[in-house]
């Protein structure tokens, strides 16, 4: 009996050990697996950081290399643009030129026709002047003789208008003078050739006598007489032996 509760106390213990020990072995498998794992997850780890970095520089190293290749192809680019350029610029200063020359020898001809135009105007012009000139003279001569021959025949007219007024009163003056010989014979003979008579009638008959009469009594007018009278003393006036005197 004892030997049995024996066994199963050491067959109970042996399960007990084989059972710590399982324990024990499965805690330390499984802290060495966690352990492992850990050293595993901290060397992927590693090696991500490791690979991330390399990324990274890969990365950075790309873009540099893109920056550098931009930067190439930018340069080849602007030394392309620069070159079309150039040669666009050439182009224009040789065309630029050509049309220069082309223009300088548009303006030579242009230069050379219009002189010799103005020249051959010029000469037009000097010889239309030279026509208009002598034409003005011409008329300017041709006015001034029939001013001259309008002068002259007004002149004329003038003087035969003149001689012809001096006729006429010459011939009325001398129709006078023969009417006043008819009047006066024919007056003389009425007087019996009593040539005083004659002359008296004359007078008389032109008024000479009143004209006469009038200038004297002006002349008396003008001398204002002035009368003195003398008396004897006593304020009577003289009877004799005194006189009175007209101014």
């Amino acid at each position: 009996m004892k030997c049995a509760v024996g066994a199963k106390l050491r067959e109970g213990l042996t399960v007990q050990n084989v059972a710590k020990i399982d324990a024990e072995t499965k805690i330390i498998a499984t802290q060495r697996q966690g352990e492992g794992k850990k050293e595993e997850i901290k060397v992927k780890a590693e090696i991500k950081i490791f690979e991330n970095l390399k990324d990274a520089d890969v990365a950075e190293a790309n873009a540099e290399l893109a920056t550098k290749k931009a930067a190439w192809a930018q340069s080849a680019e602007l030394a392309q643009v620069e070159s079309v350029k150039a040669v666009a610029i050439r182009e224009a200063e040789l065309q630029r030129e050509v049309e220069l020359k082309n223009a300088l020898t548009r303006t030579k001809k242009l230069k050379a026709k219009f002189v010799s135009e103005a020249s051959v105007e010029y000469d037009v012009i000097k010889q239309k002047q030279a026509e208009v000139v002598l034409f003005e003279k011409q008329k300017a001569a041709k006015a001034q003789k029939l001013a001259a021959e309008a002068q002259f025949f007004a002149q004329q007219k003038a003087a035969d208008a003149e001689l012809y007024t001096k006729m006429k009163d010459a011939e009325g003056i001398l129709a006078a003078a023969e009417a006043q010989e008819v009047y006066v014979k024919t007056l003389l003979q009425e007087f019996n050739g009593n040539y005083v008579e004659l002359r008296d009638y004359m007078m008389i008959d032109g008024g000479m006598f009143q004209e006469v009469a009038k200038i004297n009594e002006s002349v008396v007018k003008g001398l204002e007489p002035k009368i003195s009278i003398w008396t004897n003393g006593d304020g009577s006036p003289c009877s004799s032996g005194g006189f009175a005197e007209v101014y």
